[in-house]
């Protein structure tokens, strides 16, 4: 169990999976750059955060911006929305008469990938909603903008110790704040990091070596 002050940003389990390297230019280093992809995926996710909206539909209760966090990862951050059903196999929910079942929804922009990083995001969410409510959350929804659709999520076991065991990582190399090496693969063009972390980059540890390298240059 991890006291809130060691909390790690939950988000940054996507991008652990994506790229172990990416995480740690943007986690450990703080370096951050923007791109078309990333600038449209954070428009959609300022529409999903969008904390006044709560909505009621019946039997269901729609909670935007949702702040969660897991001592047992050591990960906290906040689910896009929530969205809880009456179920009389549920839980209690503060505020609320009856009993309720949780179901994380992550917007994403683009369309559902072979990788399992959005899952795995998705996946820790859920982790955080069950230690919070005492209570089985056994499926969430990916929802992609670009072809406005959902995809089911099962809460699996290899789904849930892949997402302990990245979390448990996270946490080893941010005490050592160690950035890995690069390892170039295929979605390293599209990455909005490319140009502080490849080419030029390429085979050093940290940005901040790289940048204290190009300014002695500068000032010869």
């Amino acid at each position: 169990m991890r006291d809130e002050d060691e909390f790690l940003a939950l988000s940054g389990i996507q991008h652990f999976a994506f790229c172990r390297r990416q995480w740690a230019l943007i986690h450990i280093e703080r370096a951050w750059a923007d791109n078309v992809l990333t600038a449209e995926g954070e428009l959609v996710h300022k529409r999903a955060h969008d904390e006044d909206l709560r909505e009621r539909r019946g039997d269901t209760l729609v909670v935007r911006g949702l702040a969660v966090h897991s001592r047992a990862l050591g990960l906290a951050g906040k689910c896009d929305v929530v969205e809880f059903y009456k179920d009389s196999n549920g839980h209690p929910l503060a505020g609320e008469d009856g009993l309720w079942r949780a179901v994380p929804v992550e917007y994403k922009h683009g369309r559902s990938k072979t990788s399992d990083a959005d899952r795995l995001q998705l996946c820790a969410q859920a982790l955080c909603l069950e230690e919070m409510l005492g209570a089985d959350v056994p499926v969430g929804y990916l929802y992609y903008e670009e072809t406005r659709s959902r995809e089911k999520v099962e809460m699996g076991d290899c789904l849930r110790k892949t997402a302990a065991s990245m979390a448990k990582e996270m946490h080893a190399l941010y005490y050592r704040r160690h950035t890995p090496r690069v390892r170039p693969f295929s979605a390293c063009r599209a990455c909005s990091l490319n140009d502080l972390c490849l080419p030029r980059a390429i085979n050093r540890t940290t940005v901040g070596e790289y940048v204290a390298e190009r300014l002695s240059e500068e000032a010869l």
